[in-house]
């Protein structure tokens, strides 16, 4: 595959305040460095603040919001994680009606940490097979999932890891996901 194996694809990157800073902008750099643009979406226009863990990190830019976001016109989604960001986005309709749609659809979705948090609410997990920060399982398992702690994790349409120490497995993972999404619509259209 070439190094922009993803050039044309349109990523929508879900995050409110509070979002784990690396599992945004590592995956979004391995995302851009394959010829993707990469959209951070969220709930206000502006910045959201970024996390390290428990202390306040980087403010990132935010490109677009869940009011203008159409799940239609993007290829993919990427799911960062941190608790405050999972914890609050989780309960934003049009998050979760993006995620539905993106599922929907068929469209993978990369998704990190407490990221999965985003899908319970959404009920899509059930009889699907996720990893996840190992506080999250619960949930997952609560919502009909099967929670496995795993380095990463792809089920279908779906590509999960449990931390940061998991990204450069979880970036290779997300654009082969990606890419194979790429070509199957390649083939349908």
């Amino acid at each position: 595959m070439s190094d922009k194996q993803l050039s044309g694809m349109k990523i929508a990157a879900l995050s409110v305040d509070g979002v784990e800073q690396v599992e945004l902008l590592k995956p979004k750099k391995a995302l851009e460095e394959a010829g993707a643009e990469v959209v951070v979406i969220s709930e206000k226009p502006g910045e959201i603040q970024g996390f390290k863990h428990h202390d306040k990190a980087d403010k990132i830019p935010v490109d677009l919001t869940f009011d203008k976001a159409n799940p239609e016109e993007f290829d993919a989604v990427l799911l960062p994680g941190g608790a405050l960001n999972a914890d609050a986005i989780r309960i934003i309709p049009q998050a979760q009606e993006f995620v539905r749609k993106t599922d929907q659809a068929g469209k993978p979705i990369a998704v990190i940490c407490h990221g999965p948090w985003l899908l319970v609410s959404s009920k899509l997990v059930k009889g699907r097979i996720i990893t996840s920060w190992p506080t999250v399982q619960d949930d997952i398992r609560n919502a009909g999932g099967n929670w496995e702690d795993r380095e990463v994790l792809r089920d279908r349409n779906w590509v999960s890891s449990r931390k940061p120490d998991d990204i450069p497995v979880f970036n290779r993972e997300m654009i082969r996901l990606f890419a194979e999404g790429r070509e199957k619509e390649r083939k349908v259209a």
